[in-house]
């Protein structure tokens, strides 16, 4: 009003309720606020397919008390919003539902996910997902992986956290392989092939693949194999440690997985008993 209509200062502001004070001197905003901003800033540059949601949730042991609303306005303010993929139409098939897992280590899943090196050599990841913690219990990349590489890699995973009862896998030569289908034999373990042309019967590890190709994948260039060892155990580190999951109450895999074992001890230690009158 007064630059384009040249209206007094005094007129302009009576017109539209504003303090003359408040006009001469905008909001500033504080320390803190301007800190918050800059981590929030940081956290969506290294960690790009996150919203402000999960933003908030690595910002609360920095900044105790922090409002996701504020941390959505300063998100805005930003232009940091995530940009949404758009999704091929595909035909509607029928969905088979997932077998609900109700402790760690009752289902495994796991997939194979292809990339290659600056050079053009193919890679390929073996991934390994806990259907109950969403844990990532191993990846592995190689030039090649086969039916007996596979059996060696979930040896050496259950050195740490044990056998699961089943494990869930598409139809791939290495999981219908000799070596393979007596490893789970040896072991007792119950193995679910899925069927042909239906991936999202195996839909937990295909969630995880997605979010590993995201977070990933498309934001690294290897040179060597070494090289990309390093990163995916950085990277898997960081997805059970620190990166929450939203349908585990907002916290990282492991953690969840630590407080159900705890929980789970406590019940066996101290079972519930009827209350008796002698």
């Amino acid at each position: 009003m007064v630059s384009e209509h040249h209206l007094s200062e005094r007129r302009a502001c009576r017109l539209v309720g504003l303090s003359r004070d408040s006009y001469r001197h905008p909001p500033q905003p504080d320390q803190a606020t301007l800190d918050l901003h800059e981590k929030i800033v940081e956290i969506a540059h290294v960690r790009r397919r996150f919203g402000y949601r999960r933003i908030h949730d690595l910002l609360r042991p920095q900044f105790p008390g922090v409002n996701h609303k504020r941390v959505y306005r300063l998100y805005r303010q930003a232009n940091l919003a995530v940009r949404r993929r758009k999704k091929s139409k595909r035909p509607v098939n029928e969905r088979v539902p997932l077998q609900l897992a109700r402790t760690v280590n009752e289902v495994w899943s796991m997939d194979f996910v292809s990339d290659s090196l600056a050079g053009g050599r193919r890679l390929k990841y073996l991934t390994v997902a806990d259907d109950f913690s969403h844990e990532s219990v191993e990846i592995a990349v190689d030039f090649g992986i086969s039916g007996e590489y596979v059996t060696r890699v979930l040896d050496r995973a259950a050195l740490f956290r044990g056998y699961p009862q089943v494990v869930r896998t598409d139809n791939g030569p290495e999981f219908t392989s000799r070596a393979f289908m007596a490893w789970a034999q040896a072991h007792g373990i119950r193995h679910i092939l899925i069927q042909p042309g239906r991936p999202m019967q195996n839909g937990y590890i295909e969630s995880f693949n997605g979010k590993f190709r995201d977070e990933h994948l498309n934001e690294c260039w290897f040179q060597t194999l070494h090289q990309a060892r390093v990163a995916v155990a950085a990277w898997r580190t960081d997805y059970n440690e620190v990166r929450p999951h939203s349908s585990l109450g907002r916290m990282p895999p492991a953690r969840f997985a630590e407080l159900h074992r705890q929980r789970a001890g406590d019940a066996a230690q101290f079972p519930s008993t009827p209350n008796t009158i002698d």
